[in-house]
């Protein structure tokens, strides 16, 4: 489906050959990590399986994840309860500007680096992805 309607979201295959070598590279991480992020939250399972993250080890890093997630959330929410008048005012407007600001420098350095990255998924999975989709012709010389 994202190699046939991709490009109206422009993702065409270098992208996506991209993410599937990310996803080869850090999926663990993708998945635990994900939950932190509520929009990854949403996602980490279809990349997972898009990408063919085996099961047990997508299970133990999504719950591993949740579990953390749950944890810290709830004792964040605990103990930042009694001590919320402390961020505001000159506080908090210094976090979440350092917060934009980390945001906008980690967009730019994907940006500036995508192309790298692209390159060095292209040395690692060469060729076609239809080549490392089931009966692909990576699969058919193995047989």
């Amino acid at each position: 489906m994202l190699r046939r309607y991709g490009r109206f979201l422009r993702l065409e295959e270098r992208r996506l050959k991209l993410g599937q070598y990310l996803f080869l590279k850090h999926g663990g991480k993708v998945v635990f990590f994900g939950r932190f992020v509520a929009v990854l939250r949403a996602f980490a399972a279809f990349l997972a399986g898009t990408n063919r993250m085996p099961w047990p080890r997508f299970l133990f890093f999504n719950a591993t994840g949740g579990i953390v997630w749950a944890t810290l959330y709830g004792l964040g929410g605990y103990f930042l309860g009694d001590n919320i008048h402390r961020l505001t005012g000159t506080v908090g407007t210094i976090a979440i500007v350092l917060a934009a600001l980390l945001i906008i420098g980690f967009l730019l350095f994907l940006r500036r680096n995508e192309h790298h990255l692209e390159d060095e998924a292209e040395r690692a999975l060469p060729g076609s992805l239809d080549d490392y989709q089931p009966g692909g012709a990576r699969e058919k010389h193995h047989v």
